[in-house]
């Protein structure tokens, strides 16, 4: 059984104070509610846990009549960071579960080729994150101000998105690693850095953006939109 695990409790504050940026309409949906449906659609998934703040749980049961789903969910409640909240998802996911998808509920555009060869590469290697080619030259400051401190070769650099996807054993394993000790990773492919635990990249090359600020919704309105 593979399970979708949607990561949806963040406060979302370069929005600005009092905004949930899940919940902003675009293209007739909250943005959440695309990222559902994506999964929801998906021939691969069989089971979506929603991981959510405690006080958006009745919006999300309402969103899920909204949507008309029809693979079963469930919903569980975010911790204190984004690897907290992972956690509690993946200790939520229904018995048989062997496979599990990571997403950013901000990632809305998500396509099913995506899912499908990030879970592929996942299946081949146990670990696997959907990645594209870095493709702007990239620069790394220096700590004491904004000068260029050292050129970094892009022909050996990622951008990592998710989907990000698991044998369930694994990302457990990874994420219990750097709980017990403490310490902060940005995402979950880290804690398989940590762990010891190898990534494999899957390049994908469908549109995959985030919404992370007021900027980023004309173009997820733009990915959204049907081919004419």
């Amino acid at each position: 059984m593979t399970t979708a695990i949607i990561v949806a409790a963040g406060s979302g504050t370069r929005m600005g104070p009092g905004i949930d940026k899940l919940f902003l309409e675009v293209e007739g949906l909250p943005v959440v509610g695309h990222t559902w449906r994506r999964f929801d659609s998906h021939p691969e998934i069989d089971h979506i846990v929603l991981v959510v703040r405690i006080s958006q749980t009745a919006s999300f049961k309402d969103l899920a009549q909204q949507l008309k789903v029809t693979k079963p969910y469930t919903l569980a409640i975010g911790g204190r960071e984004r690897q907290d909240s992972v956690l509690h998802g993946l200790q939520s996911v229904p018995n048989g579960t062997t496979w599990v998808a990571i997403q950013d509920g901000a990632r809305p555009c998500t396509s099913n080729a995506t899912i499908f060869l990030c879970l592929q590469a996942a299946r081949r290697t146990g670990a696997a994150v959907a990645a594209q080619r870095v493709t702007d030259s990239i620069k790394e400051a220096s700590p004491a101000d904004t000068t260029v401190a050292r050129h970094l070769d892009r022909s050996l650099l990622w951008s990592v998105q998710t989907p990000q996807c698991f044998g369930l054993s694994l990302i457990l394993k990874a994420l219990l690693y750097v709980q017990e000790r403490n310490l902060q990773v940005t995402d979950d492919t880290a804690a398989c850095g940590l762990a010891g635990i190898p990534v494999e990249l899957a390049e994908c090359i469908d549109p995959n953006p985030k919404v992370t600020s007021a900027i980023d919704l004309p173009v997820v309105a733009y990915w959204l939109r049907p081919v004419a």
